[in-house]
C-alpha cells in the first residue's frame, strides 16, 4: 500500500516545462570551455585580405555620394551597421508620413517600387542588381512604418533627443561596385 502510494506520488509529478531563455536573477547554465587557440602558421601570411570583423554600429553620418541616392529632407541619421560581405546598411528617422516617403522616393528614383508588406507598411525601391556571391543584401531604399495601434514609433536611439520617436524608418543598402 506504501509502495503504492508512492509510485503514484511519483508519477503524478510532472517534470517542470522547459525554459528556453535565463530569466533575471537566474544563473547561466556552464558553456563548455572554448577549444584552444591554434598554433601559429609556420608559413608567413598569404597577401590575401582578411575578412572583415562584424562591427558594432557606427555614428558617421553619411553623404549622399556614399549613400548613392538622396536623402528624404529632415532625415535623421541613426545608425549604420556591417551588413558583411563589404557592405553597410544605413538607418533614418524621420517625422513624414509612410506615403510621404514612398512618393518622395518614387519621383526620386523614377520607379514604383514594391510594397513588400501591408501591416507594417513596407516598401522596398532596388538600386541595383543583387549578386548573392557579393552581397548580403540587395542594394536598396525601404521605408518602414513604425508608428501603429501597438506602437508609438521607432524610438530615437539618442537619449532626450526630439522627436522622442519616428513614425517613419528608411533604411539604405548602397550599391556597393564589385
Amino acid at each position: 500500500m506504501i509502495a503504492m502510494t508512492l509510485l503514484l506520488a511519483t508519477l503524478a509529478q510532472q517534470p517542470p516545462a522547459p525554459q528556453p531563455f535565463p530569466r533575471t536573477g537566474t544563473q547561466e547554465p556552464a558553456r563548455p570551455p572554448a577549444p584552444a587557440p591554434a598554433p601559429p602558421p609556420s608559413q608567413p601570411p598569404s597577401s590575401a585580405p582578411a575578412a572583415p570583423a562584424p562591427t558594432a554600429p557606427s555614428s558617421a553620418v553619411p553623404g549622399e555620394s556614399q549613400l548613392g541616392v538622396a536623402l528624404y529632407p529632415g532625415a535623421q541619421f541613426l545608425a549604420s551597421y556591417d551588413a558583411g560581405r563589404g557592405q553597410r546598411y544605413f538607418l533614418f528617422g524621420t517625422t513624414a508620413s509612410f506615403v510621404d516617403v514612398v512618393t518622395f522616393y518614387r519621383t526620386t528614383l523614377k520607379q514604383r517600387g514594391d510594397l513588400v508588406f501591408d501591416a507594417p507598411a513596407t516598401h522596398q525601391f532596388d538600386l541595383g542588381r543583387f549578386r548573392e556571391e557579393t552581397m548580403a543584401f540587395p542594394p536598396s531604399v525601404t521605408v518602414k512604418e513604425f508608428r501603429s495601434q501597438v506602437s508609438e514609433g521607432y524610438p530615437n536611439p539618442r537619449p532626450n533627443a526630439q522627436p522622442s520617436r519616428f513614425p517613419t524608418v528608411i533604411q539604405i543598402v548602397p550599391l556597393t561596385t564589385p
